[in-house]
């Protein structure tokens, strides 16, 4: 994402950013909220006499509206988030309207900024500088590849060695259609995991310095137990991806589930559903705070949950908001939403 400008008294004010990947559609989704105020250039009809004469010879032009937001779509799979609103500025005031925001969208926010959007905007920024990663999950006549994302992985492909008989040996076969994947799926600068168990992925790399240098350059081997997506989440626990990224999103929300999951099964220092964190802040227990951004949403339209982040970042707490994409944030829903660390057993 980048950001192209910002104009802020305090919390109050306007944010204008380019959405520059998938990845940043999916931030906005949770930056955008209904009763914003949301610009951008968009193409609708000019409404005159003569076009409702002729409707068939009405195009529509690019205009810049600015819409009252009061609901919004992600869709993942044709790479688009839909902003519907009222507009408030521009051509035909007092219409529904909706913006179609793509890769290469500029868009100006203007709201009362909440400290976790700020975050947000901020670490999309920074991802942008950083290199995109492709998982590779290979074990004998099977691979797998994946693309991180900040929601998640997103299965890429699924390659399977063919059967038949031929001259050329089909692990061959097998290891070029996985280069031939790679190749499209890492096209720049993105770096690559290649992840499996056995010696399969050790002769896969092999096979890839001789075919491809320069993909092979940008390669590291990982040992996992299984290929798919549970070989992925192997790959990100045991921290590839952040040796890579620095810092991942998906790594540090793998890492904190695992924690809360040993906390449960002990019955140790944690708290989750929201009634029984809102007791442990009562004590000021509340070390990390893990929200999902789908139960967050939610709270924020019935507006009771800002003032609650509030007091526990006044108590000195770190607050995580979890993707819901990624089966992380997924457990987090089933635990209600919300959990916490503790400093202490309550």
């Amino acid at each position: 994402m980048r950001v192209t400008n910002r104009n802020l008294r305090g919390r109050e004010g306007e944010i204008s950013v380019t959405a520059e990947t998938l990845d940043d559609l999916w931030h906005l989704k949770y930056i955008i909220e209904n009763g914003d105020l949301v610009f951008s250039l968009t193409k609708r009809k000019a409404d005159t006499a003569a076009d409702k004469l002729r409707p068939e010879k009405v195009e529509k032009k690019n205009v810049r509206l600015g819409l009252r937001v009061n609901g919004l779509e992600f869709h993942r799979f044709s790479n688009r988030l839909r902003v519907h609103g009222v507009i408030e500025h521009g051509m035909d005031t007092g219409q529904h309207h909706t913006f179609n925001i793509e890769e290469g969208t500029n868009l100006s926010i203007i709201k009362t900024w909440k400290k976790d959007q700020f975050e947000r905007i901020d670490e999309a920024e920074a991802a942008s500088k950083r290199p995109r990663v492709v998982l590779v999950a290979v074990e004998e006549g099977d691979a797998d590849i994946g693309l991180v994302r900040h929601y998640g992985i997103e299965v890429y492909s699924h390659i399977s060695q063919s059967s038949g008989k031929g001259e050329v040996s089909l692990r061959d076969v097998f290891f070029h259609e996985i280069v031939d994947q790679l190749v499209h799926a890492a096209p720049g600068s993105e770096a690559i995991v290649v992840a499996g168990p056995g010696f399969t992925k050790e002769d896969f790399m092999k096979y890839l310095q001789s075919k491809q240098p320069e993909l092979a350059s940008r390669s590291l081997v990982e040992d996992t137990s299984s290929i798919g997506m549970s070989g992925f989440q192997e790959v990100l626990r045991r921290g590839a991806v952040d040796r890579i990224t620095e810092e991942s999103r998906i790594a540090r929300e793998s890492l904190l589930m695992e924690g809360l999951l040993k906390e449960i099964a002990t019955s140790g220092k944690v708290a989750y559903g929201i009634d029984e964190v809102k007791v442990a802040q009562d004590y000021g227990s509340i070390d990390t705070l893990l929200v999902a951004d789908e139960f967050l949403r939610e709270e924020r339209e019935k507006g009771d949950i800002d003032s609650f982040l509030q007091s526990v970042e006044h108590s000195q707490g770190r607050i995580v908001i979890f993707s819901t994409i990624f089966e992380p944030g997924h457990k987090l829903l089933a635990l209600g939403g919300i959990a916490a660390l503790l400093r202490f057993k309550i």
